[in-house]
């Protein structure tokens, strides 16, 4: 018997398993589960704490550590959510399109070319609906710029420029003391936390990418501009009041916020009090000076792109801002528009005049961890997808979702080399 049920069953709750409960994988969980559209029905959890927060959630599941044993006794269920560490993306997703369920996937789908696309043939051959999470796509900020675009207001979009600020804090704390801070143990920055974007700017132009090149690297998070006398742990150390990267502030800090108690501070600890935070610095390794980690991703980067057509865009990654919201100007031939996730000033060279539009959510939060939205509106599309067996809500498919991750690689190459990389079909 298929261990896949018929998702188009009137009334029947949609069941999913997800592989990997840390901040992503709970999120998309937590919200499916709340919309009432779906039930998760099995986890695969190694770490005791993420699996006992999980199973608070959805404490009608069957627990696992490892995805195998899923994988191994499959359990009756429609799509698998595959939050797992980056370099732990392909093997699971192959396995369980080759079972039948239908994905979604966290991005990076895979941290190489080769099981990107051996992912992309495992699903085409099971004929099951993958969504990779290109949330910037479903953000209602996107949805209106598109509106614009589509409706011709712009005329023909001649160039973009797009800044993500990464923010000065949630860089120590992800990419300077994280997981993914080291290339060995993720993959490179920019397509750790940049794919979406580069998958977005391809998704206003609406053409492929044609060539790309790069530079940056890791000029600040050094052992060479450590301060004299600080020591290896900010609990200790003397320069830790005056630090802008001060694991005691930050962490602290997040103590009586209920969304900053989720994220950043879940990923450090379970604990709710000064102590617990204290000692969670003291013995693990988010209280280290930002000096003296053993990172090598880069800390700022710049990539240019010239698409079909001969459109072309700039892309700034950089840790040295506030954590806020995508910047964006897009110069079309009738017009341009400067948005911020949020507001969007469009000027109309007819008229000269400049409206601004409210198009994002007023007040929304860029560090609140749901991408403006984009978290929600991926799962409520994957969700449709799933409950039609229609993939068009699906707002990437795979040659597209391929795409961004082309163009990372092909920054990267060109970063290291200092040349112009061609992107073929």
């Amino acid at each position: 018997m298929s261990t896949v049920p018929d998702p188009t069953s009137p009334t029947r709750l949609l069941r999913l398993m997800l592989i990997g409960a840390g901040a992503r994988g709970s999120a998309y969980a937590r919200y499916a589960a709340s919309t009432g559209r779906a039930e998760v029905v099995a986890v695969a959890e190694p770490d005791p704490r993420r699996a006992a927060e999980a199973r608070k959630a959805h404490p009608n599941a069957e627990f696992v550590s490892e995805w195998q044993h899923l994988a191994a006794r499959p359990p009756r269920a429609d799509a698998v959510i595959i939050a797992t560490p980056d370099r732990d993306h392909a093997e699971p997703a192959i396995r369980f399109a080759e079972l039948g369920y239908h994905l979604l996937l966290e991005k990076p789908m895979a941290t190489t070319e080769r099981d990107a696309r051996a992912v992309i043939d495992a699903v085409r051959r099971a004929g099951v609906m993958l969504s990779v999470c290109h949330v910037l796509r479903y953000t209602p900020f996107t949805i209106g710029v598109k509106e614009i675009i589509d409706a011709g207001r712009l005329g023909d979009i001649v160039s973009v420029e797009h800044l993500e600020p990464v923010g000065w804090w949630h860089q120590a704390h992800s990419y300077v003391r994280g997981d993914w801070r080291r290339e060995d143990l993720s993959s490179p920055m920019l397509l750790a936390k940049s794919c979406h974007d580069l998958d977005w700017i391809g998704y206003i132009i609406g053409k492929p990418a044609r060539r790309v090149s790069s530079f940056g690297g890791l000029m600040h998070f050094r052992s060479e501009n450590r301060p004299a006398s600080a020591t290896e742990n900010c609990l200790t150390c003397p320069v830790e009041p005056t630090c802008p990267y001060s694991a005691k502030r930050l962490y602290l800090g997040c103590l009586g916020d209920p969304e900053r108690e989720i994220w950043p501070l879940d990923v450090v600890t379970g604990a709710r009090t000064v102590e617990g935070v204290e000692e969670a610095l003291r013995d693990g390794p988010y209280g280290r000076c930002v000096y003296a980690c053993d990172n090598d991703v880069v800390d700022h980067q710049v990539v240019s792109l010239q698409y079909e057509g001969g459109a072309t865009a700039s892309f700034t990654m950089t840790a040295f801002t506030p954590f806020t919201h995508r910047r964006t100007r897009i110069f079309g031939t009738h017009g341009c528009l400067e948005g911020d996730g949020v507001k969007a000033v469009l000027t109309d060279f007819v008229t000269g005049s400049e409206q601004t539009l409210v198009l994002g959510t007023p007040g929304s939060d860029a560090g609140s961890g749901g991408h403006d939205g984009g978290d929600e509106g991926l799962m409520d599309a994957f969700l449709d997808a799933i409950a039609t067996g229609d993939p068009s809500p699906i707002l990437s498919d795979l040659v597209t979702s391929l795409e961004s991750h082309r163009i990372a690689w092909a920054a990267e190459r060109s970063r290291h080399t200092g040349a112009v990389q061609p992107l073929g079909n």
